[in-house]
């Protein structure tokens, strides 16, 4: 409801104005009291398609008010480029290979998440938080990830997303003495990527990465991409204004993140950089210093720990496989964040290839478990103009790295990110780099034993 439409309510019911201003003095008192929290998740984002984050052709400025407002970071991940399993990871704060929900959990593919697992929205809604969950949900079961309420539409039928912000404004606005959680996510900018309402750009303005063909269908794509970007935007936008109107901004966490990268061939389901390092932007309305720029290196295994954090529920640090950075937001370059963890095992029922990876400073290393199976295809990605294209015309190469090592992977892939950031040469096999290997793959098993990891078995039994 607007401004204008709610004062016209208030005259035609007879409410005095003044007690509409009595009113809104109590809720904006009642306000600065809380902990409120807004994570805000969109699909399939790719890093450095904002604004704020220097990209030349798009606006956002939804996300440009959160980055002056709090701390944008450059390093931050995902640990799985899959939807389904990333948001698990989102909301517990555990590799999905330790959650059971190892991908898709809508249609076919039915994965579900373990139900002794403890997620974020019962945890908060224990500790007597009100919780929402608002458009794309894509984890399962419901008993497992708990909201008091659900604003949720059929993907091919989504909601624009400031048409959602307007529909969260009652419980953003709502009179009571608990904080609450939003879960507001966007099916934007997933494909099919462009509505009639999103800004129409031309394939001349688009900027092609790297890692993607510079041909006619991959502008084409990106073109319709960049408009279904903007709209993710104008959701959140939305959301701060209606968060700025009723007093609830200057007591709100806003998190905004996506869920893997953007959907393309070599980003999407790939524990590439294109895949797994994502735009996250953080605001802590507590925070002195605004606007900073953070070099650490943060997973989405993290986020759950930090909301606890910032909200101030108590849990068992050992339970989680994240941490909560909420204590290193004021800090550019803190000690300690220097290293991430990825797992992914499937994306749709039909894609079984696992793969761990740890990513240091200057070194990548990928476990591909399944190398001697062909690397899968989402069916989208497969279908998409750009792929077929490529096929079409029988290149050689999908943007910079040979079609055929794409397809098929060797068992280790190191990559020098500082020497070679589109992780084209694979320094696995260089006697020059052996120990270098060892140590990270060392690390990789580490990592799977105190994960649980079922995976782990491959060394031994493959």
């Amino acid at each position: 409801m607007s401004k204008i439409s709610r004062r016209n309510f208030l005259r035609e019911s007879g409410v005095a104005l003044a007690t509409g201003a009595a009113l809104s003095q109590s809720v904006h008192s009642q306000a600065n009291t809380k902990k409120n929290i807004l994570l805000y998740v969109v699909d399939d984002q790719g890093m450095g398609d904002a604004s704020c984050y220097g990209h030349p052709v798009l606006r956002t400025p939804g996300l440009d008010t959160l980055a002056e407002e709090g701390v944008r970071f450059t390093h931050a991940f995902c640990t799985t480029p899959s939807c389904s399993a990333s948001r698990s990871v989102i909301l517990t704060g555990l590799h999905n290979h330790a959650s059971g929900q190892y991908g898709h959990s809508h249609g076919y593919s039915h994965f579900i998440s373990f139900d002794h697992i403890k997620s974020l929205p019962s945890r908060l809604g224990a500790a007597g938080y009100r919780t929402m969950s608002v458009g794309k949900y894509h984890v399962a079961p419901r008993e497992v990830y708990p909201f008091d309420q659900f604003l949720s539409f059929e993907f091919r039928d989504a909601r624009l997303p400031e048409e959602l912000a307007d529909l969260s404004r009652p419980f953003i606005e709502a009179v009571d003495d608990k904080p609450f959680f939003l879960y507001f996510c966007t099916n934007e900018p997933h494909r099919p990527f462009y509505r009639e309402t999103s800004r129409a750009f031309a394939p001349g303005d688009v900027e092609v990465p790297s890692f993607l063909p510079d041909a006619s269908e991959t502008r084409e794509e990106l073109a319709k991409y960049y408009g279904s970007v903007e709209q993710a935007d104008r959701g959140l936008l939305r959301l701060i204004e209606i968060l700025k109107e009723s007093g609830q901004w200057d007591n709100t966490l806003v998190v905004y993140l996506s869920d893997n990268g953007i959907a393309f061939p070599g980003a999407k389901t790939c524990l590439y950089e294109p895949g797994v390092r994502l735009p996250c932007v953080v605001r802590n309305p507590t925070q002195g210093k605004r606007g900073l720029v953070s070099d650490s290196m943060i997973s989405w295994a993290d986020i759950t720990p930090t909301i606890l954090d910032y909200a101030g529920v108590e849990y068992d640090p050992s339970s989680l496989h994240g941490r909560s950075f909420l204590s290193v937001l004021g800090e550019e370059r803190p000690k300690g964040w220097d290293e991430v963890y990825a797992s992914h095992t499937f994306h749709e029922i039909t894609m079984y290839y696992p793969m761990r990876a740890i990513r240091e400073r200057q070194f990548k290393l990928i476990w591909n478990i399944a190398y001697g199976l062909e690397f899968p295809h989402a069916m989208d990605l497969w279908d998409s103009s750009s792929w077929q294209g490529v096929l079409t015309r029988g290149s050689t190469h999908w943007g910079k790295r040979p079609i055929e090592s794409y397809l098929h992977r060797p068992e280790f892939e190191l990559y020098d990110l500082q020497e070679d950031p589109d992780e084209i040469h694979n320094l696995a096999g260089d006697p020059n780099h052996s120990e270098i290997l060892a140590r990270m793959t060392k690390k990789i098993r580490e990592f799977q034993g105190l994960t649980s990891d079922p995976w782990i078995i491959k060394w031994e039994h493959e």
